[in-house]
């Protein structure tokens, strides 16, 4: 099993950053595939990037590429999620997750973090 735990949400003016964090413990964490997904209010859980285990591979939605860069760490058992150029639409609860298969689609993710609000004022 693993943990999944978010940090470094907040409230940003649109055009700034923000840089989440998710500190994973429990099984090996290389071992994994890494997604960050987000959740805005009344609407559907969607995905935002994934990485493959070692890092090599990316997938970002339409929405944030090149605004967004999903990397990891797997010494620090941690993947990140830099946000720039944020806009109010992107304001949501924002969730990493773990996978077994590299898939973009949340029902193949079975370790969730708890979330953390981004909220980004125009």
């Amino acid at each position: 099993q693993v943990q999944l735990v978010e940090s470094g949400g907040g409230l940003v003016q649109a055009g700034g950053s923000l840089r989440l964090s998710c500190a994973a413990s429990g099984r090996t964490f290389s071992g994994y595939y890494m997604g960050w997904f987000r959740q805005a209010p009344g609407k559907e859980r969607e995905p935002v990037a994934t990485i493959s285990r070692t890092g090599g591979s990316t997938y970002y939605v339409d929405s944030v590429k090149g605004r967004f860069t999903i990397s990891r760490d797997n010494t620090k058992n941690t993947a990140y999620l830099q946000m720039n150029s944020l806009k109010p639409e992107d304001t949501a609860v924002y969730y990493c997750a773990a996978s077994l298969v590299q898939c973009s689609g949340y029902w193949c993710y079975d370790y969730w973090g708890q979330g953390t609000q981004v909220t980004v004022s125009s």
